[in-house]
């Protein structure tokens, strides 16, 4: 099963490849906690860090995640990347023109049942690790909104409003993401766009996973290869944190437009039609 295997949901972990990537385990350490993987993929720690805290190294099939001294190898052409933006500009003005009563009812009843504006806007890391205003329908109550985006929404979020848990559920809380990709800011595919500082196992991400920066490397998506795997939600244990830019690092070797197609159908499926959100 190659890691771009879309019928696999690695979100409980037990990840498993043909390129040798195998169950993240915990290995004896001194000062922190290691995390150690048989075959290809590597994760180390460094005594820089606390108890319960590590440091990830993957590295398999020519895409490595490290201390930035080597670059992914990717399978880019600017064919590729030209058809790709092609792609964008024309999925995205179809899917707002397409999508735009359902867009209009749902402004209308944020505007109606909670006072704040009907998008919600926040700082996130893009392309070069350039930042950007990403846009969302608001879902949460104006006062209770984080925008710093440290404090991650979890079940039940007293935080959201009613109609913030529909269009949560459902993921049109992200629909207005289509103007990004319009702007340039996003991809329809890619790496989802963290916020700046953004914590995973508790610390944050960039100091979790050595490399981390090399998720940056192409436009930000509204979906991509690790949410079609079912990676989602709360980043707060080791594995499926470290295992989402795994996935994303796969996602900018592997770059293809079959791919980016694989991938929107997926999430389709999973995030739209069997309602993952929450």
């Amino acid at each position: 099963m190659r890691l771009t295997d879309l019928t696999h949901d690695f979100s409980k972990g037990g990840a498993e490849s043909s390129s040798g990537l195998r169950d993240l385990t915990p290995a004896e350490g001194n000062s922190s906690a290691r995390f150690l993987a048989s075959g290809a993929m590597r994760v180390t720690s460094t005594p820089a860090f606390s108890a319960g805290q590590s440091v990830a190294l993957a590295s398999y099939g020519g895409a490595t995640i490290d201390d930035g001294e080597s670059s992914a190898v990717v399978n880019w052409r600017p064919a590729h990347l030209a058809a790709k933006r092609l792609i964008d500009i024309v999925g995205a003005a179809f899917g707002l023109l397409l999508l735009s009563p359902l867009l209009i009812a749902v402004a209308a009843i944020i505007k109606l049942t909670s006072s704040g504006p009907v998008f919600f806007r926040q700082e996130r890391t893009g392309l070069s690790n350039k930042p950007f205003q990403i846009l969302k329908f608001r879902s949460m109550y104006t006062d209770r909104c984080d925008l710093s985006g440290v404090a991650q929404t979890v079940a039940d979020d007293p935080r959201v409003t009613p109609i913030g848990r529909i269009i949560r559920k459902t993921n049109i809380d992200e629909l207005p993401q289509l103007i990004n990709v319009l702007w340039g800011d996003m991809s329809l595919v890619g790496p989802r766009p963290h916020v700046p500082g953004m914590l995973a196992a508790g610390v944050r991400y960039e100091e979790l996973v050595l490399g981390y920066e090399r998720r940056h490397a192409m436009r930000p998506g509204i979906t991509g290869l690790a949410q079609a795997n079912g990676l989602r939600g709360p980043t707060s244990e080791v594995e499926p944190s470290v295992m989402r830019v795994v996935r994303d690092i796969e996602y900018i070797r592997d770059f293809s437009v079959w791919l980016d197609i694989r991938i929107l159908f997926r999430t389709v499926v999973n995030e739209i039609l069997r309602g993952k959100g929450f």
